[in-house]
């Protein structure tokens, strides 16, 4: 079994280090042939890099707070987008409810623990309000759309209810997965979703199943769409997905890219799919990035821009590929792709043996002029299930986002 499969516990905790620790990353630019209206597209790598202790320790003191017993405690699958009153909305995959208790735990080590009985569910929705964690949406924020599935969110926007209207919502792209057997032990990929939620209220009105991909019969050729999405200056959002490729024993996985008029992510006939010469139907799409072997995506990869330059963050391949974040760039959400560029490690929590680092993720929701970019940290144990779980409670600092701010240079 390789590294990147055991560094997620089969009980299902976690978006997935199997998913985000694939070779990949993808990021969103102009349309090829489309003058480049930010600016001429250079080569970038990262040249620097500092832990961000404020928004990591926010997250560790709103985690800790015990008055409560149904807020968040911990997850992954970071997910983050800025609402029109400035408030952010963080996003989580698998997530640990309940309360935490002070050090010394159970086994005499120093740090907060949580009980192994405490819940989880599927989905998380936090509210932070200027700079401060301030309360967790009812949870699970999306409800399981069968027995054996479950949603996850990934990218969310804030756009016009419809094309042209000034009522705005926020649109939560969400990965749909059923149950399966290994490799799939984190689920099965099967569709991709959009929920719409009112302003201010953030109150779930419905969701939309985008692209069904039950039909696929090799679970590891289905795309799910949402990992990261950018409304570009031409009224169009970008939306990259990637394949399962990587659970199937490939090297990497593939990425692909759609585009929808904004106002219309919750409408399917409005998506259109890059099938590498243009804009078409969902049978027709190609990937964007991905040779199988050296350079790919998974299914959690980061976007940003620099520029005219369009910056992929991805873990690094190979052994690295635990503790490395690694970066691509190109001038087109089609590529061609460029890179990697030398990787750097972030900050691993003090208990450094056993864990790992994945699914890195921008956050312009909060970076206000700086790159911000989160990675997750789980326990990694080959036995998974409740083996996994104690270690996750035994120590919750593993189980939570981490944050870094970066700096890009010529590539």
């Amino acid at each position: 079994m390789p590294d990147d499969t055991r560094a997620r516990q089969r009980t299902g905790t976690g978006l997935g280090v199997l998913l985000a620790l694939v070779l990949g990353a993808v990021l969103l630019t102009a349309l090829p042939g489309d003058e480049n209206r930010e600016g001429d597209c250079r080569a970038r790598t990262v040249t620097s890099w500092a832990a961000d202790r404020g928004v990591t320790d926010e997250f560790a003191r709103y985690g800790d707070d015990a008055s409560r017993a149904d807020d968040w405690t911990g997850g992954d699958g970071t997910h983050s987008v800025r609402l029109p009153d400035g408030r952010v909305l963080w996003l989580f995959s698998d997530t640990f409810l309940g309360q935490v208790h002070r050090p010394p735990n159970p086994v005499g080590e120093s740090y907060a623990w949580r009980d192994t009985t405490a819940p989880m569910v599927r989905n998380s929705a936090v509210v932070m309000d200027d700079g401060r964690l301030k309360r967790t949406l009812p949870a699970p924020m999306f409800a399981d759309p069968a027995p054996g599935q479950w949603r996850w969110p990934v990218a969310a926007r804030v756009e016009p209810r419809s094309p042209g209207s000034s009522e705005q919502v926020v649109r939560v792209v969400l990965w749909t997965r059923t149950t399966g057997a290994h490799p799939w032990i984190y689920g099965v990929p099967t569709a991709t979703e959009v929920a719409t939620l009112s302003l201010p209220g953030l109150r779930l009105e419905g969701i939309t199943r985008i692209l069904d991909q039950r039909r696929v019969k090799d679970p590891a050729r289905r795309v799910l769409f949402g990992t990261t999405a950018l409304t570009h200056d031409d009224d169009w959002t970008y939306v990259f997905g990637g394949n399962d490729a990587r659970a199937a024993a490939r090297p990497a996985s593939d990425a692909y890219v759609a585009r929808v008029p904004r106002g219309r992510l919750a409408d399917p006939a409005a998506w259109r799919y890059w099938d590498g010469e243009r804009w078409s139907i969902p049978s027709h799409m190609k990937p964007v990035l991905g040779d199988g072997e050296r350079k790919g995506v998974g299914s959690a990869f980061a976007v940003a821009r620099d520029g005219g330059t369009y910056v992929l963050f991805t873990m690094a391949a190979g052994t690295e590929g635990l503790t490395t974040i690694a970066s691509y760039w190109a001038c087109s959400p089609t590529g061609p792709w460029h890179g990697p560029g030398k990787g750097f490690s972030p900050p691993l929590p003090e208990q450094r043996a056993g864990v790992a680092a994945y699914n890195p993720q921008v956050h312009p929701a909060i970076s206000r002029g700086r790159l911000v970019l989160s990675y997750d940290v789980n326990w990694l144990d080959a036995s998974g299930g409740a083996a996994a779980q104690a270690n996750l409670s035994r120590n919750v600092s593993l189980y939570r986002p981490r944050f870094v701010t970066l700096r890009l240079g010529p590539g």
